[in-house]
């Protein structure tokens, strides 16, 4: 578990969170009427994704921490009413470049802690209502910088705002209406995007067989993977990924991925992401129930197999899978608690080299950005999708967490000259490297495991292009074990195909594997 509770002391002892399944529905807790007296205007939901609209456009991110109190309050109100709190010791700021390498336990982080809880406490314990829980439920997170308190009032966050302790704030739950970033006015964007990985019926000619009876790619050549597994395939290195989970009907993924070539190595399965109200969480288990995470760990990993399915990049690498959320965009508060805590629970793990991350959201989340700190300063390479979609505007450029300079991002490209992204790909000057994952003539993907059977699917967008990336940095980390992050990232580089130049929407363009491993 990754939280501790701190009810009714303000001291130094941080004390363990027992999580308590519970299915009522937490009711308001204070009615809009109540802040009349404060004399504050609350910004209706449509005008807070107005101007969460206006900010995408205009700077491609918002950053709560740069909004006003009151709009930060109206968006609390019209959520759960939890803000997050990044903090740190009153007499020395925390660097970004230290998260995850200074521990949160220290007496002088503990007393910061401790300090904003009061200050929140005490302004709001006057306002209380006889019903109220607000003031006695408080979240520090046992890892990282931050902690989680419910707010009311318009003053905390006006006192918040001058304390030395505190680095950001923002409201927890709030979720952005995306409908109002299509094309059509009448399109509508489900959470659920991304969830579809059934065994598909595939042309011959977009794969071929290889012993002992794998089908493999028909984008594998043109990224010189297949001519990269003469010098490894990625025995010894260990690939994370996060996304929304394996599924328990994959046998490639579960009893059958030592099998053919594939052998001496494990796959492990966690769900970070968790269901039900902000105080009652419960976890959810690891299995997938979208069907994104099984395909993107497929590419990563799948073995080297004797039954005609998909073979994986990395087809001998140790898989770790996380279920950090339900879908493939982790907007909701939630999802961005359960993308964290995988984050934090890969960090911590010296086996773990590579991180995949298949996942995003249209703006940043201060809590991931801390996470994503906390596992690249601990000298994680993490490899992040730079956005895909089917009815997205053209001006949406990269998403979360690939804008963070922590991340290398990575976008698909069409095969043939020339570099033209693939249909449903998002491309910026984040990019770093692209791969090549969509056919000119019949836009086919590339293939990897569907949630069940034998039989193949097919995947596209950047998300594969992420996983593809992350399979073939562990064929270069395994040729060179005793290599560091940056060495490797390094030749990733250094043999991509536009290299020295820098494209400003492709990066250094496609990645070749053959040569990286030379």
């Amino acid at each position: 578990m990754k939280y501790l509770i701190r009810n009714q002391i303000f001291g130094l002892i941080v004390l363990a969170l027992i999580v308590v399944s519970c299915q009522t529905e937490e009711q308001p807790q204070v009615s809009q009427s109540e802040y009349s007296q404060e004399e504050v205007q609350l910004v209706s939901s449509h005008e807070i994704d107005q101007l969460i609209l206006k900010s995408l456009k205009e700077s491609g991110d918002f950053i709560w921490a740069d909004q006003s109190d009151e709009l930060i309050l109206s968006a609390l109100l019209q959520s759960d009413s939890v803000l997050t709190i990044g903090y740190q010791s009153a007499d020395k700021e925390l660097t970004n470049a230290r998260i995850g390498l200074e521990s949160v336990g220290q007496p002088q982080m503990q007393q910061a802690a401790s300090k904003i809880i009061g200050l929140v406490r005490r302004i709001q314990k006057p306002q209380q209502n006889a019903n109220s829980r607000m003031v006695d439920e408080s979240l520090v997170h046992a890892d990282l910088p931050f902690l989680e308190v419910k707010v009311s009032t318009l003053e905390v966050l006006q006192q918040l705002r001058a304390l030395g302790e505190v680095r950001y704030f923002e409201p927890r739950g709030y979720e952005f209406d995306y409908s109002l970033a299509m094309d059509n006015p009448y399109a509508r964007i489900t959470s659920d995007s991304g969830c579809e990985n059934e065994p598909q019926s595939i042309p011959s000619s977009d794969y071929s067989i290889i012993a002992p009876g794998a089908k493999s790619s028909w984008n594998y050549d043109q990224m010189g993977i297949s001519q990269a597994w003469n010098q490894s395939s990625g025995a010894g290195i260990t690939v994370g990924v996060i996304d929304t989970g394996l599924s328990p009907d994959q046998a490639m993924l579960n009893g059958s991925f030592n099998s053919g070539a594939s052998s001496g190595r494990s796959v492990q399965r966690f769900g970070t992401y968790q269901t039900g109200l902000w105080w009652w969480k419960k976890y959810d288990g690891p299995h997938d129930q979208c069907g994104h995470g099984t395909a993107m760990a497929g590419v990563v990993a799948a073995p080297r197999n004797t039954v005609g399915n998909a073979v994986g990049v990395a087809y001998n690498s140790n898989l770790i899978s996380v279920r950090g959320t339900s879908d493939v965009i982790f907007n909701s508060g939630n999802e961005k608690d359960g993308v964290a805590e995988a984050l934090v629970l890969l960090g911590k793990r010296s086996d773990v080299k590579i991180i995949s991350m298949s996942i995003g959201d249209l703006f940043s989340s201060a809590k991931v950005a801390d996470a994503v700190r906390y596992a690249h300063n601990r000298g994680k390479l993490i490899f992040a999708a730079a956005g895909t979609s089917t009815s997205f505007t053209n001006w949406v450029g990269v998403i979360f967490p690939a804008t963070m300079p922590e991340t290398v991002a990575v976008t698909g490209v069409k095969e043939g000259n020339g570099y033209q992204r693939c249909d449903t790909c998002h491309s910026g000057a984040q990019v770093e490297f692209t791969v090549i994952m969509e056919r000119a003539s019949t836009n086919s993907k590339p293939l990897t495991t569907a949630l069940y059977s034998n039989t193949p699917s097919t995947v596209g967008g950047s998300s594969v292009a992420t996983a593809t990336a992350s399979g073939i940095a562990a064929l270069v980390w395994a040729k060179y074990p005793n290599w560091t992050r940056d060495q490797v990232l390094n030749k990733m580089r250094n043999t991509a195909d536009l290299y020295p130049s820098k494209n400003a929407q492709y990066g250094y363009g496609n990645l070749n594997a053959a040569v990286a491993v030379n």
